[in-house]
């Protein structure tokens, strides 16, 4: 797979360097200025995890899982090491490059807009002020929590376990049931059918995405 996808992404123009194992990754990384990491969890010596959870010591390159490996709990726990994104085998050369693509965008270091606006819903941060339509949707604190929290890092795959500790605090982590309540409260303030999701769609036994991306207020 390693030749498959180096020769799809040389053929669109990226540069590519390859690494057949965790330890030769590890050193690649640190010693090129790479813009994004693509990584197998079943590498020799040093496994795809632990890869992860040591290049987030030191380096907050964009990281994307590419595994066979498609249960909730292997995708929970890379994402919750430190991956942005995580993609299963078999994939599509085009799915791979609009994640790859998503995933640039969102690391990219421009400065974020004070006001996020999605079509007819804005979200004014420093004010923390919420409008549909140009009507003010009244949020509770917790709710607001949830919101910011998903609605600056749109389209991410936002873990149960990373959502708990941003918007409840560091000793949270395994209460899903709070999210699921809160997730539903936001859902009907925002008009947001989760079987037509526009806003945050669910990723079963793993999180949740904010779906669109802001244009500029």
């Amino acid at each position: 797979m390693l030749r498959a996808v180096a020769n799809a992404l040389r053929a669109r123009g990226y540069s590519i360097a390859t690494a057949g194992d965790g330890d030769t990754a590890l050193r690649m990384i640190a010693e090129q200025p790479l813009d994004l990491v693509l990584l197998d969890l079943g590498l020799p010596k040093v496994d795809g995890h632990t890869v992860i959870t040591r290049l987030r010591t030191w380096s907050d390159i964009p990281v994307i899982v590419l595994s066979v490996r498609e249960g909730q709990d292997e995708k929970a726990s890379a994402l919750d090491a430190g991956a942005d994104d995580y993609v299963t085998k078999p994939f599509a050369t085009k799915e791979l490059l609009a994640r790859m693509r998503a995933v640039l965008r969102r690391s990219s270091p421009e400065h974020p807009d004070p006001v996020l606006v999605f079509d007819e819903l804005e979200i004014d941060l420093p004010r923390q002020l919420i409008k549909m339509n140009g009507e003010p949707i009244h949020l509770t604190p917790t709710e607001y929590r949830l919101l910011e929290a998903m609605a600056t890092s749109p389209g991410k795959l936002l873990t149960h376990g990373w959502l708990l500790r941003k918007v409840w605090g560091p000793g949270y982590g395994t209460e899903s049931h709070y999210l699921r309540l809160y997730v539903r409260q936001l859902r009907q303030k925002l008009h947001d059918d989760p079987a037509r999701p526009r806003w945050i769609t669910t990723e079963p036994g793993v999180g949740y995405r904010w779906l669109p991306e802001p244009r500029s207020s």
